[in-house]
């Protein structure tokens, strides 16, 4: 079938890359973005613009705040009948369901903070599984008030989801799929440097003014090159984050009865209780376990702030509080775990050193969470993301330009086809994402559901620009270039100009403001990158329209090709 492997492994990155390179572009850029969620969170919401806080007191601020959450409507509906057992009485209402848990959850970069709890089902059907209805809510940790839980954090509960599930929750089918991609990219990967007898030397090759093809074929292989540790790195550590939950999910389906028995037998191991002992107790000062915990990490030379606090087992005797040190100031997300007993305070266990093995795990995981505290490493991030966009968008470039000529021949569609799908998840995303930022700023604050409209608005964006895609894409089955391509470049520069004036109108932040009069760089940042799109945007229509006028011309009087090649 191939003349040799290499031709084979051409046609594996070729046509993987192709079938799956969309959903990798969604990944890659939308993990970008991830980086700065909370930055953009803050600009999505003008009312939480303010310096970040560490956890509040719980005496004061937390324990009001976790009094006031109610168990979540649509998951009562949707898990009361699996999780409660009729032949023991009737279910109990969701607003008397009794609090079981509660958990709070901050970063370095969390203005406000996450809270939650999980509220116990009486009379359940099994004693020995997760029987919780959970509520959360997002409050602000100065006053313990609650932000409005209809507005949508963009960056935090849109974009890094996206990245991982486009946001496709159903059955986990879309964590699945990217689970998928991550897997072929791995593939491609190899394929492609198996390809490339002479990667060292593509490393420093870009020729703008070659042809077309040659020229698209040098971006791709030096994006690819330049950030192929990158890459590899984030594929493979992506599909193993999810890989023992979502893609091979042994202990909690197939061994699930032994998984259950590792449970009680770690609880008797660590003396951290594994269900309730049944019998009321109080519960004592958190603000003093929070002193200790801090004391005693400070006395280990690893003083911090805390990251993670959780209740289990709320007001029976077996409760305990676990309590963990932010992770800002190294990779692992969380660590230094310390358990208090929650009738007294005493100390029930300190966390010992991570085995090889789980110092390994929190890690990566950590590695590619990117939590810590360091904003050179972050804007590396981005660049890798946006190398690894630029790379599969000038992949489905190459593949177009290649063959349009041969398609247009023979009357096939194909390269057509393939060109309005590029452009819809190229450009297409782009102008969905800062339709969405739009969108934020200009419905009215006090809209009802304003998340879900401007959710709604991202989706009809999107599908706009592949539609458009699609109308203007008739010139390519005859060997020309799409318009949409310059169009939309045109529109993501206008989108990203309003969509800084609309910040600055809405909230008074404008750039003069935000970087020298009150700076604050979280909005600014948001900002100076809308407009450094948009002139990237600008420049990239404007040479689209050159070419455009190149072939225009070359169509017209062939002779000029000699001119303008």
């Amino acid at each position: 079938m191939f003349a040799n492997f290499r031709q084979s492994m051409a046609w594996l990155h070729t046509w993987f890359g192709l079938a799956l390179g969309y959903v990798l572009m969604v990944c890659f850029f939308f993990g970008a973005l991830s980086v700065f969620d909370r930055e953009f969170d803050r600009w999505a919401l003008p009312e939480t613009r303010f310096e970040p806080q560490p956890m509040p007191s719980f005496d004061k601020v937390l324990a009001p705040a976790f009094a006031r959450l109610t168990p979540d409507e649509a998951d009562y509906a949707l898990n009361m009948p699996a999780l409660h057992d009729p032949a023991r009485g009737a279910p109990t209402p969701r607003l008397e369901l009794p609090p079981d848990e509660y958990w709070a959850y901050t970063t370095h970069r969390d203005p406000v903070l996450a809270i939650g709890a999980g509220f116990r089902v009486p009379n359940p059907k099994d004693e020995s599984l997760e029987n919780h209805i959970h509520g959360n809510a997002t409050i602000d940790p100065r006053s313990g008030e609650a932000v409005r839980a209809d507005q949508l954090k963009i960056g935090s509960q849109w974009f890094f989801p996206l990245h991982y599930s486009l946001n496709w929750q159903w059955k986990n089918l879309g964590t699945f799929i990217v689970g998928l991609a991550g897997i072929i990219m791995l593939v491609a990967l190899v394929s492609g440097v198996i390809m490339h007898r002479k990667i060292f030397r593509e490393f420093f090759t870009f020729r703008p003014q070659k042809q077309t093809q040659r020229s698209l074929l040098d971006l791709h292989n030096l994006s690819g090159v330049v950030a192929l540790p990158f890459h590899f790195f984030f594929a493979f550590t992506g599909v193993l984050i999810f890989a023992g939950y979502y893609y091979f999910p042994v202990s909690q389906f197939q061994l699930k009865p032994l998984h259950d028995r590792h449970e009680v037998v770690e609880a008797r191991e660590t003396g951290l209780p594994h269900q309730r002992a049944g019998v009321a107790a109080p519960l004592a000062s958190v603000d003093a376990m929070m002193a200790e915990a801090k004391r005693r990490w400070a006395a280990h030379d690893m003083a911090g702030e805390i990251g993670f606090l959780q209740i289990h087992h709320l007001g029976d005797a077996n409760g305990y509080v676990s309590i963990y040190r932010a992770g800002s100031d190294r990779v692992a997300l969380v660590g230094e775990a310390i358990h208090f007993k929650a009738s007294t305070g005493e100390v029930l266990r300190e966390e010992p050193p991570r085995t090889p093995v789980q110092g390994l795990n929190e890690f990566l995981t950590g590695l590619h969470l990117q939590h810590f505290e360091h904003w050179t490493l972050r804007w590396l991030y981005v660049l890798g993301g946006l190398a690894g966009c630029a790379c599969i968008a000038t992949g489905f470039l190459f593949f177009v330009e290649k063959r349009k000529a041969a398609h247009a021949r023979a009357g096939s569609q194909g390269a057509r086809v393939v060109d309005a799908l590029a452009v819809g998840c190229v450009t297409g995303m782009l102008v969905a994402t800062l339709g969405m930022l739009l969108a934020n700023r200009l419905l009215p604050e006090a809209l009802i559901g304003k998340g879900d409209w401007e959710q709604r608005i991202f989706w009809g964006v999107w599908l706009a620009s592949f539609a458009h895609a699609a109308l203007r894409g008739a010139v390519v089955s005859r060997g020309g270039s799409n318009p949409a391509w310059r169009e939309q470049c045109f529109a993501i520069a206008g989108l990203a100009v309003a969509a800084v004036l609309a910040n600055w109108i809405t909230t008074g932040d404008h750039l003069l403001r935000t970087l020298i009069l009150e700076p604050y760089m979280a909005v600014a940042g948001v900002d100076l990158s809308l407009l450094t799109s948009a002139v990237l945007a600008l420049v990239a229509a404007r040479v689209l329209a050159r070419r455009a006028q190149r072939q225009r011309l070359v169509t017209r009087d062939p002779a000029a090709e000699v001119v303008h090649a």
